[in-house]
């Protein structure tokens, strides 16, 4: 493991190595409201897996979303060499947002619906599964996406999206967290689409105009594939993919959906693709309902969307530490 104030470059960012667990001071830092597991259980199993293992170990929970991004700034000001992660995509972003460009890592448990964040990196998609990356710990350096500043690990959406997720919520409220209930509240809130949404696009010196129900840029490859969706090997080779819906209206946008829910979309008939290392969209109406990684947030056009190479370490099993950056 590599010393507090070893700060690295890009250049030994590219290289894999061993963690030293045995000199790690440790935090942990639980969502509570996160997926279907209690939170108390999966700190209770971080706590048996690693009380003994590492230098120091400190456990912090919340059941506010809002806290985590002060939570995890505190621990990388108190000098943890290793802050862990336990929640869905919305806490990893979360944390990452904390833990990209300095020298200290992170370490993902899944513990959301979803967990696109984990499965991409290959840690698992289960709280005990993940565990097993402390047996061989490795840490491995990943791309992470930034929008105005803020750490997106998965996606960022406008247009139908965001209003999915407020659905989402009253739906989950009533029948529980469940992927059917996810589907149901994206059929939803498509179906009651008023307004499409006028974006321009700005990428490697060109200019294009799109009126559409939703788009998306999209950083995990893994949830490219999942969907049968283009730009996967974008993301692989480190770019971004913007993927933009050519449906305007509800009953054409529902049709693509169910295409996307079968694996049957078509990139042509469906969504238009541009692959870039950088984007400025802007939108109208300019404050705009933004949707990242399962989080929602009001911003204002333009967006300035980039990719930052390999600026996380992010603990995974040995078996995975080769994988692809991204």
């Amino acid at each position: 493991m590599r010393k507090d104030n070893d700060m690295t470059s890009q250049g030994d960012l590219a290289e894999n190595f061993d963690f030293d667990l045995a000199r790690a001071r440790v935090c942990v830092i639980v969502n509570m409201g996160s997926g279907r597991e209690a939170g108390d259980d999966i700190a209770d199993k971080l706590r048996t897996t690693l009380q003994d293992r590492v230098a120091e170990l400190h456990i912090r929970g919340t059941g506010q979303g809002a806290d985590l991004p002060a939570m995890a700034r505190e621990a990388v000001a108190q000098g943890f060499d290793l802050i862990v992660a336990a929640g869905g995509d919305g806490t990893q972003a979360a944390v990452a947002g904390a833990v990209t460009g300095t020298c200290a890592a992170m370490a993902v448990i899944p513990g959301g619906t979803f967990n696109y964040f984990a499965r991409d990196l290959g840690s698992g998609e289960t709280v005990e599964q993940a565990l097993k990356m402390f047996d061989t710990p490795r840490i491995r350096p990943v791309h992470v996406g930034e929008m105005n500043g803020m750490i997106f690990l998965n996606n960022v959406s406008f247009g139908a999206y965001p209003e999915i997720l407020r659905r989402r919520e009253s739906i989950y409220r009533r029948w529980g967290r469940s992927r059917l209930a996810a589907y149901w509240s994206a059929v939803a809130a498509l179906w009651n689409l008023r307004r499409p949404l006028r974006l321009t696009v700005r990428a490697d010196g060109q200019e294009r105009q799109f009126t559409t129900a939703l788009a998306f840029v999209a950083k995990s490859a893994y949830q490219l594939d999942s969907f049968g969706l283009e730009g996967a090997d974008c993301v692989r080779n480190g770019q971004l993919a913007l993927l933009v819906a050519r449906a305007k209206r509800p009953g054409p946008l529902v049709r693509s959906a169910l295409r996307l829910a079968l694996g049957k979309t078509a990139r042509y008939a469906d969504f238009d693709l541009i692959c870039a290392d950088e984007f400025e969209l802007e939108t109208v109406p300019c404050h705009e309902y933004v949707a990242h990684d399962g989080e929602k947030t009001w911003m204002d056009s333009p967006f300035r969307v980039r990719v930052r190479h390999e600026a996380l370490r992010v603990l995974v099993p040995a078996e995975s530490a080769g994988r692809d950056a991204g």
